[in-house]
C-alpha cells in the first residue's frame, strides 16, 4: 500500500501528529522540513529520498511544505491532505515580523519568542491547553534556533501556490480547526475552491493544532480520506 507522509507545522516533530499516525492503518513516514531556508529547497531535499509515490499530509508549515513538493512532483502525490495551513504567499505585515524574532531567537530569546508571539495563538480554549503548550515548547526548543531561522525564512519567502492546487486532481481533504485564527476559514475555503474534488472538514473544539487537540476527529477525518 502506498504510504502517507506526515509533514508538522513549524517549530514542531513527529509528536505534533498526537500518536494519530498509529491509528491510520497505513504505512507512515514522519518527514521534518528543518534542512533548507527555502520552500523549494525543502521540498528538494524530501523528494530525493522520498518514496515513488505516496499520500501526503502536512499541517501549517508543513501543508506549505507539501504544495511545494506538489508543485515539484505532482505525479508522486497520489493524494494530498492540507490542515490548518495558507496557498497564499506571506503577507507583508508577517513578513514584516520575522527579521525581529529570528535575531532575538539567534540572540537566546527563543523561549520568549515562542511563548510572546506564538504560542499564545495555537489553541482553543480547553482544560487540556497547558499540556498541549508546554509540548509545543519542547518540540520547539529541542530543535533549537537554528531550525527557527531557517524555517521564518522559508516561510517569509515562500511562493503563492493557488495555481499549484488548481492543477491538482487527485483525492484532496482540506482540515482545519473551527477556532483557528492563524489560518482562518477563509483560506480553506479559498483551498477548496481550487480543488473542487477535496472535501473540506472543520473540526469543532479545536484551532491551529486538531491532531493534538482533536485526535478522534481528525483521525476519522484522515483516515475516511486515505479510502
Amino acid at each position: 500500500m502506498t504510504p502517507i507522509v506526515l509533514i508538522p507545522g513549524m517549530m514542531c516533530d513527529a509528536r505534533m501528529w498526537g500518536g494519530i499516525d498509529a491509528d491510520l492503518g497505513v504505512a507512515v513516514i514522519h518527514h521534518l522540513p528543518t534542512e533548507a531556508d527555502s520552500m523549494a529547497a525543502l521540498a528538494a531535499l524530501f523528494l530525493n529520498t522520498a518514496p515513488p509515490t505516496f499520500a501526503l499530509a502536512g499541517l501549517s508549515m508543513g501543508g506549505i511544505v507539501a504544495m511545494e513538493v506538489l508543485r515539484q512532483a505532482p505525479d508522486r502525490v497520489t493524494r494530498l491532505a492540507l490542515l490548518d495551513t495558507n496557498p497564499r504567499a506571506e503577507a507583508p505585515e508577517v513578513q514584516a515580523r520575522r527579521a525581529p524574532q529570528i535575531a532575538r531567537a539567534l540572540g537566546g530569546e527563543l523561549d520568549s519568542v515562542l511563548r510572546d508571539d506564538m504560542k499564545p495563538n495555537y489553541l482553543a480554549p480547553g482544560p487540556g491547553k497547558q499540556v498541549i503548550l508546554d509540548l509545543c515548547m519542547d518540540m520547539a526548543l529541542t530543535l533549537g534556533p537554528q531550525v527557527f531561522a531557517r524555517q521564518s525564512r522559508a516561510l517569509r519567502d515562500r511562493p503563492d501556490q493557488q495555481a499549484t492546487l488548481a492543477g491538482y486532481k487527485g483525492p484532496a481533504l482540506v482540515l482545519m480547526g473551527e477556532g483557528d485564527t492563524l489560518c482562518p476559514l477563509d483560506r480553506h475555503q479559498l483551498m477548496h475552491s481550487l480543488m473542487p474534488q477535496s472535501r473540506l472538514q472543520i473540526i469543532p473544539g479545536a484551532a491551529h493544532l486538531p491532531p493534538l487537540e482533536e485526535p478522534a476527529a481528525t483521525t476519522r477525518a484522515l483516515r475516511d480520506w486515505l479510502a
